[in-house]
């Protein structure tokens, strides 16, 4: 699965051109106060994870739904088809013992 933050898109659709005034609509909105840089990274770059909680302030603060926030790839991903692995014999086929002799 493949996603794309689309964070800076959704906020300039609503007219929201800095961090500063994003930081002040989560304050206000949805009662989150982030610090500037948890709110520039959030701009400027794909998060590797997000609170459910951040992502809910988000969507209120911006009167947006997650969809405006992320866009998701749902195409399946394409594997290379794996080479057939031999069967493995019983270890007394190659002169060992499976077990010590009781």
């Amino acid at each position: 699965m493949r996603a794309k933050w689309r964070l800076r898109m959704a906020a300039a659709q609503r007219e929201v051109w800095t961090g500063a005034q994003l930081r002040r609509l989560l304050r206000e909105r949805a009662g989150l106060n982030l610090s500037s840089a948890s709110i520039s990274a959030l701009f400027t770059k794909q998060p590797s994870q997000l609170k459910l909680d951040t992502l809910a302030a988000l969507c209120t603060a911006l009167d947006c739904t997650p969809n405006d926030l992320i866009e998701i790839d749902t195409t399946p991903v394409q594997h290379p088809a794996e080479p057939a692995t031999p069967v493995d014999e019983p270890a007394r086929a190659e002169g060992k013992r499976s077990m010590p002799p009781v």
